[in-house]
């Protein structure tokens, strides 16, 4: 069972924002029109009216981003193909991020069903509170909630994190708003989201990002730093992967085909260490980051493109 009595005063109803109240087996409005159930002591906080998902996902066990139940024999095997990407500045990010949080610091992830490149920092500083939101249940999750609509009220949070998850949901800018309005005043936000790389999460891919279409996603904060996360290395060994599989349809094809292919290209990821932060870097990531604070001004687009790092040849 989780234990959400330290931030319950937080939330709010993600349909009408009004105030959530604890009752036996779930959470309602102060009007008692909108209810939400707890499975595990887990709240479902979805506006199902304004969401791909549904209370009803969750409350009947539908697989939604996520599989819930793995072959334990094809999970040991998925351990033992090498991974095909590298976050080179995760690692740095976080321990930056970690010494810009106040003590007693209330940190929401969005997307944290299970730990990003990185983010193993910050889950060992017992200085911080973390509470972990996804649209699938993982041993990190402490709430179901739609990003769309983040179920807490206003200026709550001094850390707002989103690591490879904004290609994930139907409209980011709606997102970072959400992001914007629960942070403190001088709150933080740390993103990374892809440029580079084909479809993941099957039905639930949507979009990309270039440098500056990240950094003008958030253009209501204060850029602290920025720049690829994982460079052309990765991208290149992502496209030949999937080049490989797009010639088969069938799952165990496709299986196979990917082991093989990985065991190939891993190689490729660590030319990044070299090629990273170079202007062709830039230009053919496969992701980025953006470490932000909260601010009142918005980035006009004329200081945007002014920000331009890439080859301009």
């Amino acid at each position: 069972m989780k234990d959400i009595s330290s931030w319950i005063d937080l939330l709010q109803c993600p349909k009408n924002k009004s105030s959530l109240y604890l009752n036996d087996s779930h959470l309602e409005s102060g009007s008692g029109s909108q209810r939400y159930p707890l499975i595990h002591g887990i709240p479902i906080l979805i506006n199902s009216s304004n969401s791909i998902f549904s209370i009803k996902d969750f409350t009947s066990g539908i697989e939604t981003t996520s599989t819930l139940k793995q072959n334990v024999i094809r999970k040991y095997i998925k351990k033992m193909i090498p991974s095909i990407s590298i976050n080179i500045r995760a690692a740095d990010n976080y321990k930056k991020l970690n010494k810009m949080l106040p003590l007693d610091a209330k940190v929401l992830v969005v997307g944290g069903g299970v730990l990003g490149d990185g983010m193993e920092q910050l889950y060992s500083n017992n200085n911080i509170q973390i509470i972990g939101s996804d649209v699938t249940f993982g041993p990190y999750v402490d709430f179901i909630c739609d990003g769309h609509d983040i179920p807490f009220k206003n200026e709550v949070f001094d850390c707002v994190i989103i690591q490879a998850v904004l290609e994930h949901v139907l409209d980011p800018h709606r997102c970072v708003n959400e992001i914007h309005r629960v942070l403190k005043s001088s709150g933080i936000v740390y993103a990374e989201t892809p440029f580079m790389q084909q479809v993941h999460m099957k039905q639930y891919d949507f979009t990309r990002f270039t440098n500056l279409g990240h950094i003008r996603l958030f253009r209501s904060f204060t850029e602290l730093d920025s720049g690829p996360s994982a460079g052309p290395g990765v991208a290149l060994a992502w496209s030949i992967s999937y080049f490989l599989k797009s010639f088969f349809s069938s799952r165990f094809a496709i299986e196979v085909v990917t082991a093989l292919s990985r065991f190939i290209v891993f190689p490729l990821k660590y030319i990044d260490y070299y090629l990273l932060n170079k202007p062709g870097g830039y230009d053919a990531a496969s992701g980025f980051f953006f470490l932000g604070r909260k601010s009142k001004n918005q980035l006009t687009d004329r200081e945007l493109i002014k920000k331009f790092k890439g080859n301009t040849v």
